[in-house]
C-alpha cells in the first residue's frame, strides 16, 4: 500500500500582520481627519464664511482617497490578492509624492506671506478707537482667546474706550490703570500687559509649521507603508510560487 504525505507549508508572509495593522491605524486617522473636516466645513457654513470649493473638495478626495486605499491594502493582505497590493501601491505612490513636493513648495508661501497678510489685515484695523463691528468683534475674540489687550501698545490702543475683553483675572499677565493711564480710562482697572498682535502671529506661526509637520509626516508614513506593501507582494508571490511547485510534485528540499 503506497503511503500518503502531508505537507505542511508554513505562511512566509510575516509582513502581513504589521501591514494590517500599519494600515488599521491609518483608517483610524483618515477617518479622525475626515470628521474633523466635515465639523469643519460645516460650522463655515454655517458662519458664513466663504473657503474656496477647490481647496475642501482636495481635503476631501485625498482624505476619502487614502481610506479607501488602506481598505484595499487591508483585502489584498488578508486574501493573498497581488493585484489589490500593486493598486495600493500606486495609490501609495501617488499621494506620498504628491503632499511631499506640495508641502516643499508651499512652505515659504504658508509660513511667510500668509503671515503677512494676516499682519497687514489686523494693522488695518488702527486706530482701534473706531473701529466696524466686525473687527470689533474679531479683536474681542482674539483678546479673550489669547488673554491679551490691543494690537501694537497694549491697551493704550483703545484710547478711554477699553473693552471688556481686556479685562485680567490672572495677577502674573495684568497691569493696573492708574492715574498715569489712558485719559479717560477707568482707573484701578486691571487689563492684560501683553499687546495681540506679536502673540497672535507667533501662534499662527505655530499653527502653520504643525501643519506642514503633519502634512509632511503623512508623506513619509505614506513612503513607508508602500514599502510594506511591495515587499509583502514579494512574500505573497514567493508563497504562491512555493504552493504551486508542491503541487507539480518537483518540490526540491532547500529550493525556498
Amino acid at each position: 500500500m503506497q503511503k500518503s504525505s502531508v505537507v505542511v507549508v508554513a505562511d512566509k508572509t510575516s509582513l502581513k500582520r504589521p501591514f494590517i495593522f500599519a494600515n488599521a491605524v491609518h483608517m483610524a486617522l483618515c477617518f479622525f481627519m475626515l470628521r474633523m473636516t466635515v465639523i469643519w466645513h460645516r460650522d463655515l457654513i454655517q458662519t458664513g464664511k466663504m473657503v474656496p470649493s477647490i481647496s475642501v473638495a482636495m481635503m476631501y478626495v485625498i482624505e476619502v482617497g487614502c481610506l479607501l486605499l488602506s481598505v484595499l491594502g487591508v483585502f489584498g493582505a488578508c486574501k493573498g490578492k497581488r493585484w489589490c497590493l500593486i493598486l495600493y501601491a500606486a495609490g501609495m505612490a501617488a499621494a506620498s509624492q504628491t503632499i511631499i513636493i506640495r508641502t516643499a513648495l508651499s512652505y515659504q508661501d504658508v509660513y511667510e506671506k500668509r503671515v503677512v497678510r494676516e499682519e497687514s489685515k489686523l494693522l488695518a484695523m488702527m486706530p482701534l478707537t473706531a473701529p466696524n463691528k466686525a473687527n470689533r468683534t474679531l479683536l474681542h475674540n482674539i483678546q479673550e482667546e489669547l488673554e491679551c489687550c490691543g494690537l501694537i501698545e497694549g491697551y493704550k490702543d483703545w484710547g478711554a474706550s477699553i473693552p471688556a475683553s481686556c479685562n485680567c483675572h490672572y495677577p502674573g499677565k495684568c497691569v493696573r490703570l492708574r492715574g498715569s493711564a489712558t485719559i479717560g480710562a477707568p482707573k484701578n482697572q486691571y487689563v492684560y500687559r501683553e499687546p495681540c498682535l506679536p502673540i497672535y502671529l507667533s501662534e499662527l506661526k505655530l499653527a502653520f509649521s504643525l501643519v506642514m509637520v503633519i502634512q509632511f509626516g503623512s508623506g513619509v508614513f505614506w513612503i513607508i507603508l508602500l514599502a510594506m506593501s511591495i515587499k509583502l507582494m514579494g512574500q505573497i508571490k514567493r508563497k504562491q510560487e512555493f504552493i504551486a511547485l508542491l503541487q507539480s510534485n518537483r518540490y526540491v528540499p532547500g529550493a525556498f
